[in-house]
């Protein structure tokens, strides 16, 4: 059986191609893996992907606790925002976020809880929050690697 083609994470906010971002506010790639994304192997794509899944995954398990990927899913789809279901469930949450955190007021029906400490903030808010943490931790990686 041969695995799945590894597919793109871009969820349609690329600020690499409009903006000249070094890191797409999207789906948190390098401009130069925005760019030579179609040129890559699926080795190469992977290799990204699980980079992205696990910085994601580190920022926002600190802030959110996934309590039905089902929910989740199922709310993705009801608002349109796209994700990938070989990844982790943090990843369909950012991507929540950064898709339609101005649409909906709270994460109830999504099947995700915000922890205790982060409860007091808004959805925008902890959007925000996020951002900030997963762009410093994606350019901290980038600067200990030399990526880009």
């Amino acid at each position: 059986m041969t695995a799945a083609p590894v597919r793109t994470p871009c969820i349609g906010i690329c600020s690499t191609t409009s903006v000249g971002d070094w890191v797409c506010r999207g789906c948190k790639r390098y401009s130069t893996e925005v760019i030579g994304w179609i040129s890559f192997d699926e080795a190469e794509k992977a290799a990204v992907m699980r980079r992205i899944d696990k910085l994601n995954t580190q920022i926002l398990e600190g802030k959110f606790s996934i309590d039905s990927e089902e929910e989740l899913k199922a709310g993705m789809r009801r608002l349109s925002v796209p994700f990938d279901a070989a990844l982790s469930p943090f990843c369909w949450l950012h991507n929540l976020l950064k898709k339609a955190h101005h649409r909906i007021e709270s994460l109830d029906g999504f099947g995700v809880s915000v922890r205790p400490e982060f409860s007091q903030m808004s959805l925008g808010e902890l959007e925000k929050q996020v951002e900030e943490e997963i762009l410093a931790l994606t350019q901290a990686h980038a600067e200990r690697y030399r990526v880009a």
